[in-house]
């Protein structure tokens, strides 16, 4: 029996993947040098690819990193020489504003609930912010901030940029990326592939404030700054030896989402996240963390429950189905559910029947 992985990352391969990969063994991929012509096609069009499918600005930069949490530490570096601001409704938002402590940043935080959003129109953001970040889809809690809230301080303050984390909504969270300067989002989730490779989306407003703080002398990182790392993008290049598979492997999975269409499986993804909280709304031994509908994440999925969360998780274990528990404190408590493209209807409907 073969395991379906409802996990929040590693998760469920994208279907194609084991294919894939052994058209990489079979096509020398994992012994490519990054430098050779084929190295620079497989990185083009992977760039190339991505802006199509996300509808990402011709003029914006994307950068190859080894994980989200590496984004999050390079966009405080490079664009922040003093101040950011931070909003804060779980581990990983928290996360964002603890790297930016520990280095030696001066920034401020609004916190919400853990499962609550925030009252945007009561806030007011200090004059010298730099960069105002978010948490789109909060991973620990699965709540999901509405990008127009986002939109509007990028529209009020447009000076400031706007840092998003959208490590568990990409690829199905539709985006203007001329409302937001930095992006990022690790390829285990939405993606479905194997950890080690994450994207870092850059507008030219933030790739301008990274070079004038450079220009002034200012520590903006060492080897991966942003002035270094496009040096190399514009030859099709990474610094240093990348992940190749990772980035031949998510160019394949990036191609075969555009010849599905990137409609279809928003559409896929809004009627698998409809039928689980259906399920759960209706059923008196669960209850959906998230209280307000239009907070909750489509693909992350977070679920109290009456019994031990990893009695839950070992009983469906059995039926080769992976699930998460709550995080952290919550870990006891809850339940986390994955609703990525690589879950397809049937996946549900068992899960739903086991449970």
């Amino acid at each position: 029996m073969k395991n379906i992985y409802f996990t929040l990352g590693p998760s469920q391969l994208f279907p194609g993947v084991e294919g894939f990969v052994k058209k990489a063994l079979s096509e020398d991929i994992l012994s490519l040098f990054h430098r050779s012509p084929k190295g620079q096609d497989i990185y083009q069009s992977a760039t190339e690819n991505l802006k199509i499918l996300l509808n990402i600005p011709k003029d914006f930069h994307i950068f190859f990193l080894s994980s989200s949490t590496e984004a999050m530490e390079k966009i405080l570096e490079n664009c922040v020489e003093k101040n950011s601001f931070h909003f804060i409704n779980g581990a990983f938002s928290e996360r964002f504003y603890e790297t930016a402590t520990e280095l030696k940043k001066k920034p401020l935080f609004l916190k919400a609930p853990l499962g609550e959003g925030f009252d945007f129109t009561k806030v007011k953001i200090p004059s010298n912010t730099e960069v105002i970040c978010f948490t789109q889809n909060e991973t620990s809690t699965g709540v999901a901030l509405n990008p127009n809230d986002i939109y509007r301080f990028k529209k009020l303050h447009p000076q400031k940029l706007i840092a998003v984390d959208i490590v568990s909504s990409i690829p199905t969270i539709d985006l203007d990326y001329s409302m937001i300067d930095l992006s990022f989002f690790s390829v285990q989730k939405g993606f479905g592939l194997p950890a080690g490779l994450a994207v870092l989306i850059v507008s030219p407003q933030a790739f301008k404030k990274a070079m004038e703080l450079k220009n002034k002398g200012l520590n903006i990182g060492s080897y991966h700054n942003f002035a270094n790392l496009q040096h190399y993008a514009l030859n099709n290049q990474t610094m240093e030896t990348p992940n190749v598979l990772g980035l031949y492997l998510l160019n394949k999975v990036v191609t075969k989402m555009l010849k599905i269409g990137i409609k279809s499986i928003k559409q896929h993804t809004d009627k698998k996240a409809k039928l689980l909280y259906d399920f759960f709304d209706s059923d008196k031994r669960f209850e959906p963390f998230v209280k307000d509908k239009n907070l909750r994440s489509k693909t992350v999925i977070v679920i109290n429950v009456q019994t031990d969360s990893q009695q839950i998780a070992e009983k469906l274990a059995t039926n080769g189905i992976i699930i998460g528990t709550g995080y952290k404190q919550l870990k006891s408590s809850q339940i986390r559910i994955a609703n990525f493209p690589a879950h397809n209807l049937k996946d549900i409907k068992k899960l739903i029947a086991n449970l």
